[in-house]
């Protein structure tokens, strides 16, 4: 392994999870990562060959413990943000998320792409998809009517006559646009296909603590509407160095890092 690293610095490093910063000449972060075992992940990236500009540049690692994987996957989302390492795929918050958006109307399944600032994510239900414009909602749909033989014309892509949409015409489209398919049948194969999209409507009544343990320490995450606000740690007896964010805004990042541990109760819940 090619690196000017002090091995005293990677026998120091835990087995245990949290995350990890490879630092170089400058003030900014050349990578943040994280893992359930600190030590062993590090060790890979200085083994890789395709990594080894990265490790070449690197002249010191740093690392935070905590107390599960959750607490260091929400840690590495937020510092990523903040510190925007070289070597990492940005993430950033984003301001403004559209959805797709389904009502019933006269026995009919309609669908709107709708915007955070007209809806409220993770609160609004019959929400489908997360996406950072209309135009990336849109190509989502272009792919699900592709796929499922849906009409361009009823999901708003295209417009329709008295002959039907496009699709009718080169056989893609099933004929809902005309009557020749059932509509019932469409807007169940529509709600099908947007089965996997759908953004989970956030199932407590306000903020609650995720419990995370370890060696006889504990975290605990606050969160609300799907955003993680800050973390408390028994070690330090204070929430962590990050303050606590002034909105409570739905966040796409921390949505997908929390869904499931909390919909699958695989992590602790305690009111606040």
């Amino acid at each position: 392994m090619n690196h000017g690293i002090d091995p005293h610095r990677l026998a120091a490093l835990p087995q245990g999870p949290g995350v990890y910063i490879f630092k170089g000449q400058g003030t900014l972060p050349l990578y943040i990562g994280k893992s359930v075992n600190i030590r062993s992940r590090v060790m890979s990236h200085l083994r890789a060959a395709d990594e080894a500009n990265m490790v070449a540049q690197t002249r010191d690692i740093e690392f935070i413990e905590t107390a599960g994987e959750l607490g260091a996957l929400l840690l590495e989302s937020r510092m990523i943000k903040a510190q925007s390492p070289l070597f990492n795929q940005r993430l950033r918050r984003t301001r403004r998320l559209c959805s797709i958006r389904l009502c019933d109307a006269n026995k009919s399944t309609v669908l709107e792409i709708v915007d955070s600032k007209k809806v409220n994510l993770g609160l609004t239900p019959k929400l489908f998809g997360l996406f950072s414009s209309t135009h990336s909602a849109k190509k989502k749909l272009n792919e699900l009517a592709q796929l499922n033989g849906l009409c361009k014309s009823i999901l708003g892509l295209e417009k329709t006559s008295t002959r039907g949409c496009f699709g009718l015409q080169i056989k893609t489209c099933l004929g809902a646009c005309i009557g020749k398919e059932d509509r019932q049948l469409h807007d169940e194969r529509l709600l099908s296909a947007l089965k996997d999209l759908q953004v989970e409507v956030w199932p407590f009544n306000g903020a609650v603590e995720l419990i995370e343990e370890h060696n006889g320490w504990v975290q605990k995450h606050r969160v609300n509407n799907w955003c993680h606000l800050e973390t408390w740690c028994s070690k330090i007896g204070r929430a962590s160095q990050f303050n606590a964010l002034d909105t409570q805004e739905f966040d796409r990042d921390s949505y997908h890092i929390l869904v499931k541990p909390i919909l699958l109760q695989t992590v602790k819940v305690q009111a606040c």
